[in-house]
């Protein structure tokens, strides 16, 4: 076994799982490197967005370290601050043109300009730039998840598609996303998703057993820990289907999905993927969405530790979002108009989505790559299109976790808005670099950000 390499998997009917990081093999190796067998964990870049931005008082940190100080807004991250990067004053200078959340949304990855009357032109986003770079290295280039299905209306001249995507894979093509969890999870070890109701551990358990003899004690608890993680993934999406839980369009069991008629891009079911694409689990959405939103933070989780991908962008909502907020007790308002008032509701919403990132970092930071953890391996930066749900995008929140496998310094707040240099591309200029990604310029810059 000690040939194994990160392009080995265990495999089963119609399934295929990557390994996680093994101390006793060399489970990582880089194949277009001299050295196929080196044993250094990857890099992974995680993208979180909430759209409608946040608490105009509340969205703030000062200071360094333990001694950090975070507004009301950051809070859930109050166990971080030794790994957080809080950066201040940053914007896309195209975004102010058109003052609406459409042309805030559509170039926010990009930095540029954006096309209106209805036409769809925006710029390759730079979690996409290092897709095609160095996408081919894993099963799936590049997961993009939702917990808001697109809206393909037009708003004040301005495509609501920009609204709805911030990962772009061309400047006229939106990533497709995947709003459904149970085909996010298929994408990730499902070879032939065809294969019917057959739990995905099932299939690969007589690999996974041939495995374990072959490695050491601790890494036998790992991979016991791994597995684990995948099962109870796939039945919290199988529970929740039992329960009447989920929502959406999907062919009835035991039939021929081909002899249904297709729902058209209105419908529930999801744009950019294939409704037909697999019978188990079934492909609804969890009516909660706190229960959503944990569950696409689990599968970016699963997605990363089974080195499935590392590059993983998580729309939580869409800019200009009517999601509601019962699981808080908030049902009264949908959340553009809630953006639109500093009230103790809106707050208690900004809290919960800076939540699913403390979610997955806390759960990045419990699984162990050699002296680092995979949270230290990671970038994961949330963002919005505007400060404030009053579209003031003259500087955009940004904070971003994990140590970018001992590249970034963390504990640190940075202030741009007086620098000369406040550009929103340069901080991407400036990580892409650290994915090997090195280029002369993107979108508007043609320089890093100082001090990342």
């Amino acid at each position: 076994m000690t040939h194994l390499t990160r392009r080995t998997m265990l495999r089963g009917l119609g399934v295929s799982m990557a390994l996680p990081w093994f101390e006793s093999l060399s489970a990582w190796g880089d194949e277009t490197a001299s050295t196929v067998d080196s044993n250094e964990p990857p890099l992974r870049l995680g993208v979180l967005f909430s759209g409608n931005g946040y608490h105009r008082d509340e969205w703030w940190a000062k200071g360094t370290g333990t001694d950090m100080e975070l507004g009301k807004v950051l809070e859930p991250l109050s166990d971080f601050r030794e790994r957080l990067l809080f950066i201040r004053g940053l914007y896309n200078e195209e975004a102010l043109k058109g003052n609406i959340h459409s042309s805030q949304t559509g170039n926010l990855l990009s930095g540029a300009p954006i096309a209106s009357g209805g036409e769809i032109r925006s710029g390759t986003s730079f979690d996409q730039v290092i897709a095609q770079h160095i996408g081919h290295r894993t099963k799936v280039p590049s997961l993009v998840l939702g917990c808001e299905k697109a809206n393909p209306s037009v708003h004040k001249n301005y495509s609501m598609l920009y609204s709805s995507h911030i990962s772009w894979s061309s400047p006229t093509t939106p990533t497709p996303l995947e709003v459904y969890p149970a085909l996010a999870f298929d994408r990730l070890f499902k070879d032939d998703v065809s294969q019917g109701d057959k739990s995905v551990l099932d299939a690969i358990l007589a690999d996974a057993s041939d495995l374990r003899r072959s490695i050491g004690k601790t890494d036998q608890q790992k991979l016991d820990e791994y597995l684990n993680s995948v099962r109870e993934v796939e039945q919290r999406i199988e529970r929740a289907d039992k329960r009447g839980e989920l929502q959406g369009w999907r062919p009835e069991k035991g039939s021929d999905p081909f002899q249904q008629k297709k729902p058209t891009l209105t419908s529930a079911a999801p744009q950019g993927s294939d409704p037909f694409s697999g019978l188990r689990p079934p492909d609804g959405i969890p009516q909660n969405i706190g229960e959503h939103m944990q569950l696409m933070s689990d599968i970016l989780v699963l997605a990363f530790q089974t080195d499935a991908t590392r590059i993983c962008t998580l729309k939580l909502n869409n800019d200009h979002s009517s999601l509601r907020f019962s699981n808080l007790g908030i049902d009264y308002m949908i959340h553009h108009l809630l953006s639109h008032q500093e009230s103790t509701d809106w707050l208690t919403v900004n809290q919960f989505f800076v939540q699913q990132l403390a979610y997955i970092a806390g759960k990045l930071d419990a699984i162990q790559e050699g002296e680092r953890t995979a949270l230290d391996n990671s970038v994961l930066m949330l963002c919005s299109s505007m400060l404030t749900g009053s579209h003031n995008a003259n500087q955009l929140p940004v904070v971003i976790l994990g140590g970018a496998g001992g590249q970034l310094q963390t504990g640190r707040t940075l202030d741009y808005l007086e620098a000369p240099n406040r550009k929103m591309c340069s901080l991407y200029l400036s990580l892409m670099d650290k994915f090997g990604v090195s280029l002369d310029s993107f979108g508007d810059s043609t320089e890093r950000l100082a001090e990342v």
